[in-house]
This record gives structure tokens, sequence and C-alpha cells, in this order.
């Protein structure tokens, strides 16, 4: 028994030596998904842009505010004078939080009472709300020690509360489960789309179905209209999930969240359909699946913001399907956003669809010839 397992080890070795593509799916994506995970999935903030709105305008207030300017985490981005331009900076993503000191900033602390701080911060991603949170208090708690220090006062002489737009209690799942949508379709697809053609190949039936009267056009659709439907599917899924259980607000409008979903499954669905053409058995379309989903994921801003990743791979991301529906679909669901704000998240998408499509037309045109 012992001699037939050992056998059947090393036959399995070799097989995985002698072949080529094999090679590359075991060696090359575990490298590639090392350095996505090394570089782009961090929960550390750096080089967070913010706006600052100072009624106070005294030497107090520009001590206070120095501490901010003084640390390696924060930026500032611009300087504003009126409430109006404050969720507008924030809503069009120019900075990450507005710092405003009130008015009676200076008055209070030499008075000795507790003067008031808002840190106005973008809750559209409560996980980096959190984190810039915990990062604003210690400043606070630096500035109260050395005022105490200077002035000899007992009491705290800065005060700071928080208002977070879009999602004012902070709640993750507002802002995971929407993302939810992109994932698991784009992983339904996979497993239909993606495998659909590597099936065919390993099974000894591609070339029994082209022998059929269908022409290579009709067998591209056949293979991709039902994956569509399914993913379309588990898309309504989550989305009735996410508004009847998970009871995140829908501010937007369905057609327009719809119509960012076919545009994604437009840009995917070349990619799977070209790692299915490319791969011989459905071993190697799910390796070539995995090696395209997780680094999606990672680079896409679902779980860690894209401006804290390093220069080079944040063009990167430029690239991925998921990063634009990511912003359609959390604009449509905690913005109400329309189609006016959103066309620069379907331009991409379409071209990049456009791309993919036509590469794995190749791919399939060049496997029947």
């Amino acid at each position: 028994m012992w001699n037939r397992v050992i056998g059947l080890i090393i036959k399995e070795i070799l097989v995985f030596i002698r072949d080529p593509r094999t090679r590359f799916v075991l060696i090359v994506p575990p490298v590639v998904q090392m350095f996505v995970f090394g570089y782009a999935a961090t929960f550390d903030l750096f080089r967070v842009s913010f706006c600052l709105y100072d009624e106070n305008r005294t030497l107090s207030s520009r001590e206070f505010i120095s501490k901010f300017q003084g640390s390696p985490i924060f930026i500032l981005k611009k300087e504003i004078f009126k409430d109006s331009l404050v969720r507008e900076e924030i809503e069009r993503k120019k900075a990450l939080f507005v710092l405003h000191v009130d008015r009676r900033f200076d008055r209070d602390l030499l008075a000795g009472r507790s003067a008031k701080v808002q840190l106005i911060i973008d809750g559209r991603n409560s996980n980096t709300a959190a984190i810039l949170s915990g990062y604003a208090n210690q400043i606070i708690a630096d500035f109260n020690a050395d005022w105490i220090k200077k002035r000899a006062v007992g009491s705290l002489p800065s005060q700071i509360s928080f208002r977070a737009l879009y999602n004012p209690n902070l709640l993750s799942r507002w802002f995971i489960v929407p993302g939810l949508i992109a994932i698991l379709t784009f992983v339904v697809s996979a497993m239909t789309i993606g495998l659909s053609i590597a099936r065919e190949k390993e099974m000894g039936t591609f070339d029994q179905l082209l022998v059929t009267p269908l022409r290579p056009i009709e067998i591209l659709v056949g293979k991709t209209v039902p994956g569509l439907i399914f993913a379309m599917g588990e898309a309504t899924l989550i989305l009735f999930a996410a508004l009847f259980w998970f009871k995140v607000p829908f501010r937007g409008n369905v057609a327009i969240l719809y119509l960012g979903l076919l545009f994604f499954l437009f840009a995917i669905i070349g990619i799977e359909l070209a790692i299915s053409s490319l791969s011989a058995t459905q071993q190697q379309a799910l390796f070539g699946v995995f090696f395209f989903l997780v680094p999606s994921i990672i680079l896409s801003g679902f779980s860690t913001p894209i401006r804290n990743m390093p220069e080079l791979i944040q063009y990167l991301t430029f690239l991925n399907p998921m990063r634009y529906f990511l912003v359609i679909i959390r604009g449509v669901f905690l913005e109400g956003r329309g189609l006016e704000s959103l066309w620069d998240q379907f331009v991409p998408l379409f071209f990049i669809g456009l791309i993919s499509m036509s590469f794995s037309w190749y791919l399939f045109k060049r496997r029947l010839y």
C-alpha cells in the first residue's frame, strides 16, 4: 500500500513539474500575492489629507493645529472658510476629514473651560474613521499635557467631538455589506464562466461542441449568459439581505446600481473567459481565478484605503474593475449619488471590458484554429 501511495505522490509531483502552465500557477501567483499582502494590506494610516476650518484664528488655535501639521500621519490639504465647504470637501473625497476649531476656542482656553474642536470625518469607511479618531485623540492628549505643563492648570484645556458623514454611527456593516455584492458577484461569475471552457476541455467534450452547428461566437455567448444570470441573481440576493436583514440604508437609484453591475460584469467576464481559455483543466482555471481574485479584493479599497498603498501600487489599482464598482455601489448606497457624479467610474469599466472581451475572443479563436 505504501509503495502505491509513494508512487502516486511522485507521479503527481512530476505532473506539476513537467507542465509549464502549472509551474507558472504554482510559483508566480504566490509571489505576487505575497507582495500585494505585504505592501497593500495595511490598517495603518499614512499621508492622510485633511482640511482646516479655523474660526478662531488665534495664537492658541495655531498652536493646537500645529500638533496635527507636525504629525507624520496628517497632511494639510487646504484651509476653508465657510461651513458649506465642509461637506463638499469630504463628499468629493478631497480630504478624509475636516478639522473645525470653534470661534470661542481661545476664550475658553484662557477661561479654564474645555475648548471645543470638531473632527468631521468621512464615515463611508468606518474602519478608517475609527482608526483616525484614535490618532486624533492621541494628538489632543499631547496638546492637553503641554498646555497643563506650561500654564499649571488642572482641568483639560480642550475637548474634541466627532461627527461622521454618511455613516453617523460608524457601523462596519454599512461599509462592508455593499462591498460584498462586488466580491460575491465576482466569485459566482468566476465559478460559472471561468471554469466553463476548462471543464469542457477536461471532460473531452469541447471538440464535440465544435463540430455542432453552433458558430464560435454562439458558443462563447452560450457560455457567458448563464454565468451572467447567476451573478445578477446573487447580487439581487445580497441586495435584499443588505436592505432587510442588515438594515443598510439605500439612498440612491436601483437602476444605476444594476447598470454599474452590468458594466462590472462586462469587465470581469472577459478576464474570466481568458483564464478559462488558457487553462487545460479545471484545477488550472481555479488557480487562475484565485490568482486574479485575491489581488483584486486587496487592490480595490474594500478593506484598506487605496491612498495608504505605495504610489506604484496605487497606479496598478486603475486596472482593477472592482475598484470602480465599489465606488459606484457605496456611492449609490450611502451617498445617493447619481449618474452625473458616477460617470467617471463607468467609463473605465467600459474600456476594461472592451479590452478584456477582445482578448478573450482572440484566445478563444486561437484555440479553435
